[in-house]
């Protein structure tokens, strides 16, 4: 192979020096250096104001051709490339050539960005979203040892302390970005598992998740019960109530644990199922079991409190439930809850 590039570099001086930074590069790696010193080295290769910027940090790394810091104002970078992490970018590295770029720019900025990403894996860790799928099973299963999950969390990048919140997620927008939102500037990770995607993350703002996501909320904690709580509380997600907290179910929790069988035969529940082929008489009992008030629920359906009315009398004969009564409203909540979980 060596011959080869020799025998390609005498036939082509473009060739040739693109060699020459492939080796240049190759060299600082094997070297291990830092971003500073990678910057420092790019900048004297290509004889103008070098960067680095990883979004982790936000701090961008400037050096001039003679190795200081770039003291003038940032010019116009003449090339761009992302610094990109298991297909996730995760910085920007530039050149400041003034004028047109040079001819071989293209390719020392390639080089940077791949060693960039290499310094950023190894003393960041990275400030990359998406993690191996394997690492975070092992950080978040029951039949790890503390031994092995705390290894994970150390090769995730999240320290001893805080805790660590899990979050089970349904959705079609990326798990990176998603991650992102939550916990916009603490450690985070996210991999799928499954039909499930799971958000580790130091801190989770609920609000902060978009529109479409169905999202489970742990409490922080010890990682397998975290991975429980998530789940659990995904499964009570509805359309109207995309995003539950664990610790928001209270008792509610305990439905989860009933099983599906009991459940199917349970003669509210059965009876719930059987109004479940009307759309809209599904959605009329969901919103009045959750305003407990028939005018408040006629406002979020837009429709008059006597159509309502009308809706929910036929929906009682059916349930075989008096709606009006405190002690059948709380039966029809209960066995809408039940019937909803039996549904994955």
């Amino acid at each position: 192979m060596q011959a080869l590039a020799l025998r390609l570099s005498g036939l082509d001086p473009y060739v040739d020096g693109a060699i020459r930074i492939i080796a240049f590069y190759d060299t600082l790696m094997r070297r291990r250096v830092d971003l500073p010193a990678l910057a420092r080295a790019s900048a004297g290769l290509a004889e103008c104001v070098a960067g680095i910027r990883l979004h982790g940090t936000g701090r961008a790394i400037r050096i001039s051709p003679d190795g200081k810091e770039a003291s003038a104002p940032p010019a116009s970078a003449s090339t761009t490339v992302p610094v990109t992490l298991d297909e996730e970018e995760i910085g920007t590295a530039w050149l400041e050539r003034p004028g047109a770029p040079g001819p071989l720019d293209e390719v020392l900025l390639d080089r940077l960005a791949i060693a960039a990403a290499a310094v950023a894996e190894r003393y960041g860790p990275a400030r990359t979203t998406m993690a191996d799928p394997a690492l975070v099973e092992l950080a978040i299963s029951a039949d790890s040892d503390e031994a092995a999950r705390a290894r994970a969390l150390r090769l995730l990048g999240f320290a001893a302390d805080p805790p660590v919140h899990v979050v089970a997620v349904r959705s079609r927008l990326a798990l990176d970005r998603i991650g992102g939102l939550v916990c916009p500037a603490r450690q985070v990770k996210a991999a799928p598992l499954g039909d499930v995607g799971v958000i580790l993350a130091t801190t989770v703002d609920p609000a902060r998740f978009p529109a479409g996501v169905r999202a489970g909320i742990s409490t922080a904690g010890r990682l397998d019960r975290a991975w429980r709580e998530a789940r659990t509380a995904l499964r009570f997600t509805t359309p109207r109530e995309p995003v539950i907290p664990y610790a928001g179910l209270g008792a509610l929790a305990l439905l989860a644990e009933i099983p599906r069988d009991v459940s199917r035969d349970n003669a509210d529940v059965a009876a719930i199922a059987r109004i479940a082929g009307s759309p809209e008489d599904l959605q009329t009992l969901d919103t009045y079991c959750a305003t407990g008030s028939l005018r408040r629920a006629a406002d979020l359906l837009h429709l008059h409190h006597s159509s309502i009315a009308r809706r929910l009398e036929q929906i009682a004969k059916t349930l075989g439930i008096e709606l009006t009564e405190p002690g059948g409203l709380t039966r029809a909540r209960i066995a809408l809850t039940a019937w909803r979980l039996l549904d994955d």
